[in-house]
Formats: structure tokens, sequence, C-alpha cells
């Protein structure tokens, strides 16, 4: 085998694994697209994603200077309020949380 043949194969190998391992997850889930289970899961899995978020967040800000504590809690009300008010878009209510946060640390 040549060395060019060789990488071809390398090659073809390594696009049909990457190919496969992208594909059955969308195989997978089609019959699960009616599952309960599937839809309870796209409903709280962004609620517990913010609140990981808000325990890391709050326990660090104590861990590194207790003074931190005001901002961590007034950028954790932002999150929610925007995360309720905004239609539930958690990219918006993190961004607006973590802006919040950086502000406040860095003004008060």
């Amino acid at each position: 085998m040549t060395q060019t043949a060789y990488i071809l194969a390398v090659m073809a190998i390594g696009f049909a694994i990457t190919f496969a391992l992208r594909a059955v997850p969308f195989a997978a889930l089609r019959p699960l697209r009616e599952s309960r289970l599937v839809a309870d899961l796209a409903l709280w899995m962004p609620v517990g994603i913010l609140a990981i978020l808000t325990v890391t967040t709050l326990r660090s800000s104590l861990e590194a200077d207790a003074s931190r504590l005001l901002p961590a809690a007034l950028a954790t009300a932002v999150t929610v309020a925007v995360h309720l008010v905004g239609g539930r878009r958690t990219l918006l209510s993190v961004g607006a949380g973590t802006v919040t946060f950086v502000l406040l640390v860095n003004l008060l």
C-alpha cells in the first residue's frame, strides 16, 4: 500500500466514524420525539442548568470574597427576572446576569 493510499484510507475511516457519531443521535432521537420523558427534560433542563450556575456562582463568590455576595445576589435576581420576562431564553438570561455581576463587581 502506498503512502497516499494509506492516508486516503485513514481519512475515509475518520470521515465514516465522524459521520456516524454525528448521525446516530439524530437517528436515536427520532422515536423519542413524542416521548413524555424527552418533553419533560426539554422543559426542566434549562431551569436545572440555571440553578446549578446560580449555586456555583454564589458559592464561589462567598469563598473568594464576602463583599461579592451582594453583586452575586443582584445578578441572580436579574438572571431570574430576565429568564421569566424574556420568554425563558436561557442564553439571554445567563448573559444578562453575567454582565450584571461583572459590572457590579468592578463598579462597587
